[in-house]
């Protein structure tokens, strides 16, 4: 297994413009980013962008950055033109999706999600917290992951959606979006056609499940924090330097 860390970062954010160069104790966002892959000790860190000043940021924090087009529907699909470029024979068989806006986010989380494809059968892999905040269960921008336990803190993804579900009594996941998959997982999957279920919950995974695709998914323990609006940069500067745990 060689693994690669990719994070898809562009400058086009509505709620948060400008969001990879954002400053968070005197560093761009996206310095912070590679920071936490390097960390990690997975493999290289590369950030694919459109913006040549989001890979100048990138480079000067210790990542590779590979410029790509910049009319991509997805990260997905930004992630997949990377490596083409970067490593077109597929040396690096595994591939980690690393979200531009998660500044703050535990290294151990990147591990987790990779750990599914080394230890088992699944083309791709993600990860999830059991919620704890009622408010959370009812919330559609909190997606939820319904899947059959396969293991101790693993499951083997059913369904994903933005409603309240399973029914009845038990743990509900939230669904963190962070991702790893195998390389051929990630070819066939930027080349299907967008499905029902996804264009109506608005979810990307749901393609791959609806074209038989394997998600496995590991439970952890936090849900990191996602930058997409000011005060989720404020609270993120809070946390980075120390005045929030």
């Amino acid at each position: 297994m060689n693994p690669i860390i990719v994070i898809p970062a562009r400058l086009a954010a509505t709620r948060l413009p400008d969001k990879p160069l954002a400053d968070i104790a005197g560093r761009p966002m996206i310095a912070h980013v590679v920071a936490r892959g390097l960390e990690a000790g997975l493999g290289p860190v590369v950030v694919a962008t459109d913006a040549p000043a989001v890979a100048e940021a990138a480079e000067r924090a210790g990542a590779t950055a590979v410029m790509t087009r910049s009319d991509h529907p997805s990260g997905s699909d930004r992630l997949a033109e990377a490596l083409q470029k970067l490593d077109p024979a597929g040396a690096h068989d595994l591939v980690v999706n690393l979200q531009g806006d998660l500044p703050t986010l535990d290294p151990a989380l990147l591990a987790a999600a990779l750990a599914p494809l080394t230890e088992g059968e699944a083309d791709i892999a993600t990860i999830a917290a059991q919620i704890a905040v009622e408010e959370e269960r009812t919330n559609p921008n909190v997606v939820k992951v319904v899947g059959t336990p396969t293991g101790e803190r693993r499951l083997r993804a059913l369904y994903f959606t933005r409603a309240t579900a399973p029914y009845g009594e038990g743990a509900l996941y939230h669904h963190i979006g962070l991702y790893a998959y195998r390389r051929a997982a990630l070819a066939r999957f930027v080349a299907l056609p967008a499905g029902t279920l996804e264009k109506r919950e608005k979810l990307e995974q749901l393609r791959a499940l609806e074209n038989g695709m394997r998600i496995d998914v590991a439970i952890v323990d936090t849900v990191p924090l996602g930058v997409d609006t000011p005060a989720d940069l404020e609270r993120a500067r809070r946390i980075i330097s120390g005045a929030e745990a």
